[in-house]
């Protein structure tokens, strides 16, 4: 299968720094993948050279069949992005922020008022077309960030940290729409979050990475079944320390095992212990 989003030996340098090093990875046409990382790990530089926003200093990247550094605009025609920042025009209305964002993708005026009542429709935001931007609710804000970016038709939706700042319920929404339009869309989704439950939720694979470079990548069960599926965790001070074992039957077998049971305790493992196992640091 060819890959939607390709990048092969990619490096990025700023002032003699590499902040993405070698970094090489696949996705596929209908996949949601999450990619994860500590704060400077190189998740957002990815996203800008991905959307062309930034150029690599070296290597390959292809998104949706074209070379990103030497046919950005054929790029740019192919996907949408929620970048984290909330870049709505906070003096335009709702309505006056999807039609300017049509009329910049040349879509016909036409069609171009179809689509936008069908995308404020799906995200739920049909009675708000004349509100100014600035009256929304953040998470409403981010819904018409998703429908903007929907609305030229993409093959692949860039999230970075989209749902950063939302209340529980409000990120749960967003959620349900993301999955909707993987599932019923066949959208292709590179998702960047601090949540590791929405990466449990949403993602078919995970990458993580760590210091510009890519440590881990594969589905949930796969990294679990990798790095052990029972933990035994045994207080220390004010600290916990982890035992991983393959299965949560050998984890609770070695906590019987043990004299002094004091402290200690047996879990399944999920993605955050792997994830502070590959990185020694919380997703903060």
């Amino acid at each position: 299968m060819v890959a939607a989003v390709s990048l092969q030996n990619v490096h990025k340098v700023y002032d003699n720094t590499c902040v993405v090093n070698d970094l090489s990875l696949a996705i596929y046409p209908g996949e949601v993948f999450g990619l994860l990382g500590p704060n400077g790990a190189g998740k957002s530089t990815t996203i800008r050279m991905l959307t062309t926003l930034v150029q690599q200093t070296q290597g390959d990247i292809v998104v949706a069949g074209y070379d990103v550094s030497r046919q950005p605009a054929q790029v740019r025609r192919q996907i949408g992005v929620v970048l984290q920042q909330i870049s709505v025009d906070a003096d335009l209305t709702v309505w006056e922020n999807m039609e300017f964002h049509g009329r910049m993708h040349h879509i016909p005026a036409a069609q171009r008022q179809v689509d936008i009542d069908r995308w404020l429709g799906y995200m739920g935001l049909s009675d708000r077309t004349h509100d100014k931007a600035k009256t929304l609710s953040g998470g409403l804000k981010r819904r018409l960030q998703i429908a903007r970016a929907l609305l030229h038709n993409p093959s692949i939706l860039f999230l970075d940290e989209p749902t950063v700042g939302l209340d529980p319920q409000t990120r749960r929404r967003l959620w349900e729409i993301i999955r909707e339009l993987n599932k019923e869309k066949g959208i292709t989704m590179l998702l960047t979050t601090h949540y590791m439950e929405e990466v449990e939720y949403l993602c078919d694979r995970i990458g993580i990475m760590d210091k510009g470079r890519l440590i881990e990548s594969g589905t949930l069960a796969e990294l679990r079944q990798k790095h052990g599926e029972g933990i035994v965790m045994k207080q220390k001070g004010d600290r916990w320390e982890y035992l991983f074992f393959p299965t949560l039957g050998e984890a609770n077998h070695y906590l019987d095992q043990q004299s002094d049971k004091t402290g200690m305790m047996t879990r399944p493992a999920n993605l955050e212990d792997i994830f502070v196992e590959l990185t020694g640091r919380n997703l903060d």
